[in-house]
């Protein structure tokens, strides 16, 4: 199929852009510690986890116990929900789930991991693998002191069901900024605070197994010498309108096609709204008219750019402003190479709110 002949709007994957993208990211990771668990909060498809861990990941991250449990069902066997599952209906199937694969969730809270362990103790003889999260900067959930962390851990350590797999370290808030030496120096600050909160742990008999987290904003800041033992990236396989700042070594792999409906001498309307496309992070960008003021509505937007060379039918394509949600919109994403479309993958997880 052409991709001229698809339904409109549709979400374009340039699967060769990926593919190359995945290699990029191989040659970030070569001769350090760090193992790829990328985050199928970006993407929401099985087959392109799939197609990750055939690749050399080691195991998935995801953000949601309802993706977590698409994975397994997808067959993927080693699984990292980076984030905290505390709802009391939600533990029984966390703890039916960690009986299946090999299944890890965090904790910054002392409550959250006697829960934990009443459920899989409740489940039967299984083990659950535990982070726990340190907050360097994000301001979001993690423990703010070593101590803190230390006695949780120890928590963590002394329930018979549960096993304290390391430190859980995300620094989403550098993974937009612009400003390269404070991206790098920031970088360099929570490599050494990780650093010595794992010395910390090990001083006071807690061995640190793995420490996890990073973000695709900064993954050419992280040192050879790391101490980061995985890391969770997972806008680098598509990029996005937010990292055109950042001028990284990925390439624009995501597109949406969209129709024009209308060409007047001062606008040009497409068929797509804020139904189809997000503006978390930035506005969608239409690499045709990089200048052009946008309005929105629902089902359409509109591109204030005067004597347009465009008819109704024609095609315009934008770069949307924030993969992941974006993604999270369409049931599915077309893989295309050059015109054609040679793929078509369900994005199954799309909606999971649970």
């Amino acid at each position: 199929m052409k991709i001229r002949n698809l339904e409109t709007p549709a979400l374009l994957l340039d699967k060769q852009a990926m593919l190359r993208n995945m290699e990029k990211m191989d040659g970030i990771l070569a001769g350090t510690s760090m193992a790829l668990y990328p985050h199928y909060k970006s993407h929401k498809c099985p087959a392109i986890a799939k197609l990750q861990l055939e690749r050399g990941a080691k195991g998935i991250t995801c953000a949601k116990l309802g993706e977590a449990l698409d994975l397994q069902a997808a067959g993927v066997d080693n699984i990292v929900i980076a984030n905290q599952i505390v709802q009391a209906e939600k533990l029984p199937k966390l703890a039916s789930l960690a009986h299946k694969c090999r299944l890890t969730v965090c904790v910054d809270h002392a409550q959250n991991v006697l829960d934990l362990e009443q459920a899989m103790a409740q489940a039967g003889d299984g083990k659950l693998r535990v982070l726990v999260e340190y907050d360097v900067g994000m301001r979001r959930c993690g423990v703010s002191t070593h101590e803190e962390f230390l006695a949780l851990a120890k928590l963590v350590s002394a329930q018979p069901h549960l096993i304290f797999e390391g430190i859980q370290a995300y620094a989403g808030q550098l993974s937009h900024e612009e400003n390269a030496e404070k991206r790098f120096a920031d970088v360099q600050r929570i490599e050494a605070d990780v650093a010595a909160l794992k010395a910390f742990c090990e001083q006071n008999g807690v061995k640190v197994g793995e420490i996890c987290g990073g973000s695709t904003g900064f993954a050419h800041e992280k040192p050879k010498n790391t101490v980061y033992t995985q890391v969770q990236f997972g806008s680098y396989l598509f990029l996005d309108r937010s990292f055109l700042p950042l001028a990284l070594q990925f390439e624009q792999a995501l597109f949406v096609e969209t129709t024009v409906l209308s060409v007047k001498p001062d606008r040009v309307v497409v068929d797509c709204g804020v139904k189809t496309m997000t503006m978390d992070q930035y506005p969608p960008y239409f690499p045709a008219f990089p200048e052009a003021q946008l309005s929105f509505s629902e089902e359409h937007t509109t591109l204030l750019v005067e004597n347009a060379a465009l008819k109704p039918g024609d095609k315009l394509r934008y770069v949307p402003g924030h993969c992941c949600t974006t993604i999270n919109i369409f049931d599915r994403m077309y893989a295309i190479e050059g015109e054609e479309v040679v793929d078509c993958w369900q994005v199954t997880s799309r909606g999971k709110a649970q």
